[in-house]
């Protein structure tokens, strides 16, 4: 994992030299004649609203680079959850999107490499007597979580002696309402997003450490076998271009480090 000086972001960036997708490429990700592009705004690190209501973030700006390559039209389909992006990989309603990998999910989805890697963290109320990360796997401790999210997913395989708590709708709000509502003994979610929730509300804190690391990839229906080449092609030059990273660095992701 690395960090790229914002000077160097912006000049890599400028150097990407796209490349053109061959006829089956373009069939598979835009069966449509269009580029339907799953967005979670659920996760603030690879997706935002501007001030207008706009969509921006690194994953935005990956599919925005993708169609330009493909010579198609973008149709961003929008989301609040992964939960609800995976559910629908096979009701066709997207070509790609933009998830964590994991074991569960591969069934039905093609994955790339990972493009960005954030942390899986824990929130506690103030008073709580956990001190870290490693306490929290311990009988009688209820961990709010969002249905369906990676951390979800990996969480159900990993503990031992918690258990997990979870809102009948998915994604990060709805398991914060039931984290405030209910009050279990933790919080888990992406990192950066439970910093920024604990500034705001002295009630609560943050364990030190991490419960996982999360690797978000670009993903695509299984089946769609030379899609899926591209797209791993794609996000490996994104990556090493210094687009992942000048895109995480405009939208102000400074937490989130570009995947090796």
């Amino acid at each position: 994992m690395r960090r790229v000086a914002p000077f160097l972001v912006f000049f890599l960036a400028a150097c990407v030299t796209p490349d053109r997708p061959g006829s089956s490429v373009v069939r598979d990700l835009a069966p449509t004649g269009k580029l339907r592009a799953a967005i979670n705004y659920g996760n603030g690190v690879l997706a935002q609203k501007g001030p207008n209501g706009e969509a921006r973030g690194v994953s935005v700006d990956l599919a925005r680079e993708l169609a330009k390559r493909l010579d198609v039209p973008l149709e961003l389909v929008t989301y609040d959850a992964a939960g609800k992006v995976t559910a629908d990989v096979k009701s066709g309603a997207w070509d790609i999107a933009f998830v964590a990998r994991d074991p569960k999910r591969a069934e039905d989805i093609e994955f790339t490499a990972p493009y960005v890697i954030v942390e899986g963290g824990y929130m506690v109320p103030a008073g709580s007597p956990l001190q870290s990360a490693e306490d929290v796997d311990r009988d009688g401790v209820r961990i709010a979580v969002g249905r369906g999210s990676a951390y979800d997913l990996y969480l159900s395989r990993a503990l031992k002696h918690a258990r997990l708590v979870r809102p009948a709708p998915a994604g990060p709000a709805a398991a914060i309402e039931l984290f405030e509502r209910e009050r279990p003994e933790a919080y888990a979610g992406v990192k950066p997003a439970v910093v920024d929730y604990a500034r705001a509300h002295p009630e609560v804190r943050v364990l030190p450490g991490r419960f996982m690391l999360i690797e978000q990839a670009m993903a695509t229906p299984k089946g769609r076998t030379a899609g899926a080449e591209y797209l791993s092609q794609f996000i490996d030059e994104m990556k090493a271009s210094g687009f992942v990273a000048a895109a995480l660095e405009r939208s102000g992701q400074r937490d989130a480090m570009v995947a090796p």
